[in-house]
């Protein structure tokens, strides 16, 4: 398969992971341009022991995490409101603004799982191949992070 045809068919899930992952337009176009060119380089090592599309997003979450290790990102503000990113991720959720804000708000370990889970339909044996983690270790960072975000939710609407 060419790079292209992987654009075109997970360009815009790759994106929307990274922009969701790092919460910066600019950064997620960056991190997505990075994703595919690691992807090019290394497609003749991709074994097909995973879908391609799990391929891509392990080496998408693998490079935001890099990029939010760097020093002077984390001492760099969010340039772009989270309410701008709500378009891109589910425009059919009614209240998809406030859920992506409460997505923002968890701690980047529960916020990948929940990313990888929901937005990308990933199932918690992926997620764990993904990320290293053992399946039960996945499986409570979903269950917190989802009462992280009912308790943020709930209290966001009464407000």
């Amino acid at each position: 398969m060419k790079i292209e045809e992987l654009i075109d068919l997970y360009g815009d899930d790759i994106l929307r992971l990274c922009l969701l992952y790092l919460g910066d337009r600019q950064l997620a176009e960056d991190a997505f341009q990075e994703t595919f060119v690691k992807a090019w380089k290394r497609m003749s090592s991709f074994r097909g022991e995973s879908s391609v599309k799990t391929w891509l997003c392990t080496i998408a979450v693998n490079t935001c995490r890099s990029m939010l290790r760097t020093g002077w990102l984390r001492m760099r503000r969010k340039t772009e409101d989270m309410d701008a990113l709500a378009g891109l991720a589910a425009p059919q959720e009614p209240d998809y603004g406030e859920v992506t804000r409460a997505i923002s708000l968890l701690p980047a370990k529960y916020r990948e799982i929940i990313i990888l889970h929901y937005y990308h339909e990933l199932k918690i044996r992926e997620i764990a191949e993904m990320t290293g983690l053992p399946v039960n270790s996945v499986s409570t960072r979903l269950r917190r992070a989802r009462a992280l975000l009912e308790k943020t939710l709930k209290g966001e609407m009464d407000a």
